[in-house]
């Protein structure tokens, strides 16, 4: 038995008169009960409709109504019912808007419910269940937990408010305390009665409500659309204009946020003076849209060395031309790509070398962010043998510390990157002849500080500004008259290349100051990249 009591009953008449469905009646009623709208939407709408019947009769004209009518529709037994009801019960004023006159549409096309418009009536059994986990299964996604999510069209906020004003004439009438926050969603209501018969379809598979960040979470969405009454908000627009401003991004200003902004802002007069109340009975129901899968994402974190100077960091393409065949972020993905069956990916690292620049030590701290994993979850052996796999796929690059990490924990990447520090080696070339004791001195400079305008090879993608940087240490090794090494330990963020030959004195001081000649760079190496994650891994 429905646990309603007889305060709901003035309000379920009312509901049933107006042509709403038997759980939207559950809805406005405030009635929080899961269980009530997982059982069969025939049990429900007969438990109404004896409820609303004359108690002294005890339900019997309406039980006679549904043994006649036990193949219509069950909302179409519900207006039946409602309109015998209110034909027998003298001195009732309410319209019973469920009687069709001539003109209105045929009966197989009238019984869609005025506020879920059909959502809760057509789509809320095994059958629906079945398509939803037929599409799940053909995915073949690995999870332990689902949640289902669901996209209402906007209008059914409109509805649902033109209804709640027509049920609250009711309840002043009575002296009965609801307010529009009480009432059940359609969304929670749809995921109530759905839940359950998609997890038994899916053999047991928990289905819940909430996405959480800390675990592994796969998402089914199911949406509906409804074109028929698309044109419900359009009143808003022109009352409440500043809530449908368009943006780039946005294909339709008639969103559920935007529609209910303006209902929080428009008095009950002004609406029914532009909306009927209670809403006027569609002729179709929700037109339901393709079932969508998602997973989150997964996050794969690691070091790379990177030994090759013909090999950039990322895609290079200029005009629409592609200059390398590879890049680091492609030779790592492909094969977390293809095990993961991810549909994309995220490539982010500390820093970046350029093309000429090979990374040595222990590399350069790296994540990718799988996106729409199929598969989720790889022990820490099967992560060991992905790294392999890559690091077999070529000779250019080398990665350790392979690792499953979670969303919160690419921040340390990040953490005060400006404050880390960078190790490097250069070949330095200068024009005028040197000898051993003209670069000691270097040895002996300490905190360097620089002033660094953005270098002109990188101006076209980074704006014009002045860096302020630190040279912490340097170190020498003399090789030849125009040669030498120098190992620089540095603030990260700084150009190395431009402090040895001066960017057109955009970079001071510069190598050419402090030697007195033309200097130039012609091999460098990122020895170390001074950031404590990810976890190092033992080999």
């Amino acid at each position: 038995m429905l646990p309603l009591k007889e305060k709901d009953r003035p309000i379920v008449k009312k509901l049933l008169e107006a042509g709403c469905c038997a759980r939207c009646v559950l809805r406005f009623c405030c009635l929080g009960v899961q269980s009530a709208y997982r059982q069969s939407y025939e049990d429900t709408a007969r438990e109404l409709c004896a409820f609303v019947s004359d108690p002294e009769n005890n339900g019997s004209q309406d039980a006679a109504v549904l043994e006649q009518h036990t193949e219509d529709p069950p909302s179409k037994k519900i207006k039946m019912d409602a309109a015998e009801t209110d034909v027998q019960s003298e001195g009732d004023s309410a319209v019973v808007p469920t009687v069709m006159e001539e003109g209105d549409a045929e009966p197989a096309d009238s019984d869609v419910c005025v506020v879920c418009l059909g959502v809760l009536q057509q789509f809320c059994d095994e059958a629906y269940a079945i398509k939803i986990s037929e599409v799940v299964k053909a995915k073949n996604y690995q999870f332990d937990t689902m949640v289902l999510s669901v996209s209402l069209p906007a209008q059914l906020s409109v509805r649902e408010h033109s209804c709640w004003l027509h049920v609250k004439k009711e309840v002043r009438e009575k002296s009965m305390c609801l307010d529009m926050d009480d009432v059940i969603q359609v969304k929670e209501a749809f995921k109530w009665t759905m839940q359950g018969l998609v997890s038994k379809e899916l053999g047991g598979i928990p289905v819940v409500t909430k996405i959480s960040r800390q675990t592994e979470q796969f998402e089914v969405g199911v949406g509906f659309t409804h074109p028929e009454t698309d044109s419900d908000c359009h009143f808003l627009a022109v009352i409440c204009s500043d809530c449908f401003r368009p943006t780039k991004n946005k294909q339709n200003v008639f969103t559920r946020m935007a529609v209910v902004k303006a209902l929080e802002k428009v008095s009950d007069e002004k609406f029914l003076k532009k909306f009927p109340c209670p809403p006027t009975r569609p002729a179709s129901k929700c037109i339901a849209q393709d079932v969508q899968c998602l997973h989150v994402s997964v996050f794969v974190a690691g070091r790379y060395n990177k030994f090759s100077r013909t090999l950039p960091q990322t895609p290079w393409v200029i005009d629409g031309e592609r200059r390398m065949e590879s890049s680091v972020e492609e030779l790592i993905a492909a094969p977390l790509l293809s095990s993961f069956r991810a549909e994309g990916f995220n490539f982010s690292s500390s820093g970046r070398e350029d093309v000429d620049v090979r990374t040595l030590g222990n590399g350069r701290p790296f994540a990718l962010e799988l996106l729409n994993p199929h598969r989720a979850r790889f022990n820490k052996a099967e992560v060991r043998q992905l790294q392999e796999t890559i690091n077999q796929s070529s000779d250019k690059i080398r990665v350790r510390d392979l690792q499953i990490v979670s969303r919160d924990a690419m921040g340390h990447m990040k953490e005060g990157e400006e404050d880390k520090t960078k190790s490097y080696t250069a070949l330095i070339w200068t024009q005028k002849a040197i000898n051993k004791d003209d670069i000691t001195f270097l040895e002996e400079t300490k905190e360097l500080k620089l002033a660094q305008k953005t270098p002109l090879r990188v101006l076209h993608r980074r704006p014009l500004a002045v860096r302020e940087r630190v040279i912490h240490t340097m170190s020498t090794c003399f090789l030849d008259a125009h040669h030498f090494h120098l190992k620089l330990r540095t603030q990260a963020g700084t150009y190395i290349k431009e402090f040895v030959h001066g960017d057109f004195g955009r970079t001071k001081p510069n190598l050419c100051d402090l030697l007195k000649t033309e200097t130039d760079i012609l091999e460098l190496d990122v020895e170390s990249v001074d950031v404590d994650w990810p976890p190092s891994i033992p080999e």
